[in-house]
């Protein structure tokens, strides 16, 4: 509320106020970015970031993301081209990349996926051999770093989100981080119809400026950042410990080097060997109270819009994580006891799970 009183005082809402100015300069120094710039949300940030780079033709990304990553790519008339995912870390595979690059490849777009940091030097190294551009989709990624350096510095831009769902937000917000300072200018311009000044337009934009109120709630929201994501380690350490012995559930690791954000926790559920499907694991929890998401699910590359000829056959691995992926409830203000009521819930239908199994068993036996 204190934050909102400026806004009236200076009787500025929008258009780059000072509140705005103030929570790009913050945020510029909590990713130590080079450059940066704000956005009304992060899908129009993603869309100006590759009409920032004038980019043509075909751009391959991954299929085990949000649609959003996929729609801005079309909507700024490029075609996405899926590649299939690492099973281990659901980030887009590098080893793969190559083989889908042809003359119409302008630009590659990863995404780091929950957070974790995608091969940023392999995917370096193929697009400085092929001429292309690397736009990161780092929506999930905010506050992470590898190697001490922190994750919007690689690549040509990196597009994070503020969503009200993510670890840290602004109601609604998106920025783009980059390390060439002309981009500026020109975003400045896209994200206000293309004008330059009080009687020129130099270039066809829209409107994705944000207003003063977004700034505000992620000036606030700045202070609390690295308590919760302190809390949401402790979150996820408490999940590891009660999840991890029972059979057919895995879920990831650290990853060396890396400073996450601890933003989701998925699992991955083997049928067979947990004793139940995904689908009835999520209904089943339901029964609980227990909320949990299928994300990624389906993959974008079955939605209508985006399907073609042979991806199902080539995207086997983003298939195979798309249809047995659960990611439960994780926010900084999720209690101890009902992280353990979570983990009950799930020890008691996996319980009933195997006895069902194995009475199945017995009576084909």
């Amino acid at each position: 509320m204190r934050e909102i009183e400026k806004i009236w005082e200076v009787t500025i809402l929008s258009n780059h106020g000072p509140i705005h100015n103030q929570f790009e300069a913050a945020l510029k120094s909590y990713l130590n970015a080079k450059h940066l710039s704000l956005f009304v949300n992060g899908h129009m940030a993603l869309e100006i970031a590759i009409k920032t780079l004038d980019l043509q033709g075909e751009v391959i990304t991954t299929p085990f993301t949000f649609a959003s990553t996929a729609h801005a790519i079309s909507n700024c008339g490029l075609t996405p081209v899926f590649c299939d995912i690492n099973p281990n870390d659901y980030n887009i595979d590098v080893t793969k990349i190559e083989e889908l690059i042809t003359e119409k490849t302008s630009a590659i777009v990863p995404v780091h996926v929950y957070g974790t940091p995608c091969d940023v030097n392999a995917i370096q190294r193929i697009a400085k051999k092929h001429g292309l551009k690397v736009i990161y989709d780092a929506a999930h990624a905010f506050g992470v770093s590898v190697n001490g350096v922190d994750i919007g510095n690689f690549g040509d831009i990196s597009m994070f989100s503020f969503h009200a769902t993510k670890v840290f937000h602004s109601i609604e917000g998106g920025a783009l981080s980059f390390n060439h300072e002309p981009y500026k200018t020109v975003m400045a311009k896209l994200r206000n119809f293309g004008i330059s000044g009080p009687d020129s337009i130099d270039m066809t934009g829209t409107n994705a400026k944000m207003n003063e109120f977004q700034a505000a709630m992620g000036i606030v929201n700045l202070r609390y950042v690295e308590a919760d994501i302190e809390r949401r380690r402790q979150i996820t350490q408490r999940y590891r410990n009660r999840l991890g012995s029972i059979e057919g559930m895995t879920f990831m690791r650290d990853e060396p080097g890396v400073k996450s954000n601890y933003s989701y926790f998925p699992l991955i559920i083997d049928p067979v060997r947990f004793g139940m499907s995904r689908d009835e694991l999520h209904d089943r929890l339901h029964q609980y109270n227990i909320f949990t998401r299928k994300y990624f699910y389906p993959l974008i590359s079955d939605l209508d819009s985006y399907r073609r000829p042979g991806d199902g056959e080539r995207l086997v691995n983003a298939k195979y994580v798309a249809e047995r992926i659960l990611v439960l409830p994780l926010y900084s203000t999720l209690s101890d006891d009902m992280i353990d009521y979570i983990c009950d819930s799930i020890e008691d239908i996996s319980y009933a799970a195997s006895v069902s199994a194995s009475r199945n068993y017995l009576r084909r036996a």
